[in-house]
């Protein structure tokens, strides 16, 4: 069976402190994170295309908009567990699963870069 897998990036700002921490990153910083999504699909539609990407964009967009510019700590998640870009991930993951009526796609991964030179994948 073919599989396509299809990605979006963009991107949020955000503040937040790693409370179990020892070191810099105990103290509230901030970062410019670049998320990638990852979709997979198999079946074409008429278009030749398995989702627009407009779609896969905006489902991105929306869950950005839950994090820029926000104090990570105070986001509900957040309070339960680290404000790690292991958590961001998992958050973004599992957020797009939410959103995403299309049969025509599944979420992947998500890579979550906390600066370029690191960054870190989740999926299932």
């Amino acid at each position: 069976m073919d599989m396509f897998t299809l990605c979006v990036k963009d991107q949020f700002a955000a503040a937040h402190r790693l409370d179990a921490y020892h070191g810099k990153c105990e103290e509230l910083h901030g970062h410019n994170f670049a998320v990638e999504a990852y979709f997979i699909g198999s079946a074409l539609n008429h278009e030749g295309m398995v989702l627009d990407f407009a779609i896969l964009k905006d489902y991105l967009k929306r869950v950005m908009d839950l994090l820029d510019h926000k104090y990570l700590n105070e986001i509900p998640f957040f309070k339960e567990r680290a404000s790690s870009s292991e958590y961001i991930a998992m958050f973004i993951f599992h957020q797009l699963q939410d959103l995403i009526k299309e049969k025509a796609v599944t979420v992947k991964e998500v890579c979550v870069w906390e600066s370029d030179k690191a960054g870190v994948t989740y999926g299932e």
